[in-house]
């Protein structure tokens, strides 16, 4: 029981074991026991006889005073007994009861064995305890998608943010507007250089895109697991995918003009492309809602982006200037809150929450319910917190996980450096001091995945694992304590056994390494203490500004 990752709330050992066979009966109401098979494939636990039901070797009843994800997991010499009150919580519990077996549990073949008499209660201090995916920059095939579905359920997360959309590509299905895909999807090359370099390119093409079926399936394959689908359409800025497809929604064509159009981007920063903040935009956009809604069947949160909007061109767009004027709003700024508390107003319509990252808040007042990701640093989110928007904790120190591990030449490409497990496993989501009420609007924490420096998921690998173990232990059970080194050692032979190429402890394997090609990092470029110090004086100055709510 001292190897379970993340920590339960109280394990209690017991006297004596119980040896679980692959095929044995599970017992108790289907929803319930479904969860707990779903958990344990390597058991292929079967629905128990009625007539034999009480004898069967892992019974589960529902007790409807339990949290949604809590759990009760008793193991005796006569068997296992789970309790729990919705199918989530009754998958965690099969997930602990894996961790319990033999590491042959997580491969892929019919194994069971030994489990030690044990009384485990417990239950998660956060809701949200998620994994950002970029697969904008960089397209991971559905197959990939799925398999981080399966590692993050293996460490109860439960919120898969994928982002979909962004200036390198669109990524899904548009029936309504078909260029979004067939145009937006795919790049001509993708840049080698690394920053403050002159550009080179690979001169490679790159893309691909999910479609409606795909989105449907990983939807429904995330909700058997216990995790949700955050997808992100991210607006109005990083648009050049989308300016790409259609051109008339460009800020710049506005009052009859017509622009220098924009491609599909081949490189990494920040673009100037921002969409048009008028009406035909909003209907673009909620067309695309309601595919987007549609395709996942539920969606309780839908993030919009709102990040880094260069406000240029509609300030130059007499066109623009004349409709926040007649909105009585003072400029580009409240433009900018305005837009998005309409597209959150047409999810809240389609039964789904709007989730921006922490320049909306900045902007001006959002829709009372909108959630907010202050990446920017602790002082964005206790403003955020303060002003009674709920704020999922996403800050650059130490939940990018793009940032290397180590300021290393042995490190493969990343943005900067470091970022290491025992950052991660420090992190507290309620910081010290927040008062109650600001301590309660938040919900979680989540690692973010950016892949500009993650071509393939063998990268992916590298850079989420195992600081994605010490977020889960963060997120699940709060800061890690002095037992978490020692049972991240044991709980790395689980990920061997589930074939994750994570980063080993002592540094990368040869092959991870970097080289002395174009994926070679260059130690000292980007460090992240000066880009968290950068970040939090641009918040303090563009809050300053911000209106009053």
């Amino acid at each position: 029981m001292s190897d379970l990752l993340p920590r339960p709330v109280s394990a209690l050992p017991g006297r004596g074991s119980f040896t679980l066979s692959p095929g044995d009966p599970v017992s108790g109401p289907a929803d319930l026991a479904d969860a707990v098979r779903r958990a344990l494939p390597a058991l292929d636990l079967r629905p128990a006889d009625p007539a034999t039901a009480a004898q069967a070797a892992v019974a589960v009843a529902r007790d409807p005073s339990l949290d949604p994800d809590a759990y009760r997991l008793e193991v005796t010499e006569q068997g296992v007994r789970i309790v729990a009150a919705q199918p989530a919580g009754a998958f965690y519990a099969g997930q602990t009861l894996r961790q319990l077996l033999p590491d042959t549990a997580f491969r892929a073949v019919r194994a069971g064995g030994r489990v030690p008499a044990v009384l485990i209660e417990d239950a998660p201090r956060f809701s949200w305890r998620g994994a950002h995916l970029d697969v904008a920059r960089h397209f991971l095939p559905k197959r990939e998608v799925l398999r981080m579905v399966d590692l993050m359920a293996a460490h109860k997360l439960n919120r898969l943010h994928l982002h979909l959309v962004d200036d390198q590509g669109w990524r899904i299905e548009s029936r309504a507007h078909p260029r979004l895909h067939e145009v937006g999807s795919h790049r001509a090359r993708t840049v080698t250089s690394h920053y403050r370099e002159e550009p080179a390119y690979d001169g490679t093409p790159h893309g691909g895109y999910y479609t409606l079926d795909d989105l449907a399936e990983i939807a429904a394959y995330a909700r058997d697991r216990a995790v949700t689908v955050v997808p992100e359409i991210d607006v109005p800025g990083h648009a050049s995918a989308i300016l790409a497809a259609y051109p008339e929604l460009d800020a710049r064509a506005t009052g009859g003009r017509t622009p220098e159009p924009f491609g599909v981007l081949d490189r990494w920063g920040i673009s100037p492309a921002i969409l048009s903040p008028l009406p035909p935009t909003v209907d673009f956009l909620t067309a695309v809602f309601d595919e987007l809604l549609g395709a996942l069947g539920t969606a309780p949160y839908v993030h919009i982006g709102g990040d880094e909007c260069v406000l240029d061109d509609w300030a130059a767009s007499p066109e623009i200037t004349a409709f926040w004027e007649e909105l009585g709003l003072t400029g580009p700024g409240e433009l900018h809150a305005w837009f998005l508390r309409r597209l959150a107003d047409a999810l809240a319509e389609r039964g789904s929450r709007a989730v921006v990252w922490d320049e909306a808040f900045v902007s001006g007042a959002l829709r009372p319910d909108t959630v907010v990701m202050p990446w920017r640093g602790s002082g964005v989110a206790r403003r955020a917190a303060a002003a009674g928007y709920d704020v999922v904790q996403t800050p650059v120190f130490p939940l990018y996980f793009d940032y290397a591990e180590a300021a290393s030449e042995d490190e493969p490409l990343a943005i900067g450096e470091a970022i290491t497990v025992a950052d991660v496993a420090g992190f507290a989501p309620v910081p010290p001091g927040w008062s109650e009420q600001e301590a309660a609007h938040v919900l979680g924490a989540q690692f973010q995945l950016w892949s500009e420096r993650l071509p393939d998921a063998r990268a992916v690998d590298y850079r989420a694992w195992p600081r994605g173990c010490a977020l889960a232990e963060a997120a699940w059970s709060g800061p890690a304590d002095p037992s978490f080194t020692a049972r991240l050692e044991r709980h790395l032979r689980r990920l061997d056994a589930l074939g994750v190429e994570y980063r080993p402890p002592a540094g990368p394997r040869p092959w991870q390494r970097g080289g002395t090609g174009p994926r070679r990092h260059r130690p000292g470029v980007v460090r992240v203490d000066e880009t968290m110090r950068h970040l939090e004086e641009l918040t303090h100055a563009a809050d300053s500004t911000r209106p009053s709510m």
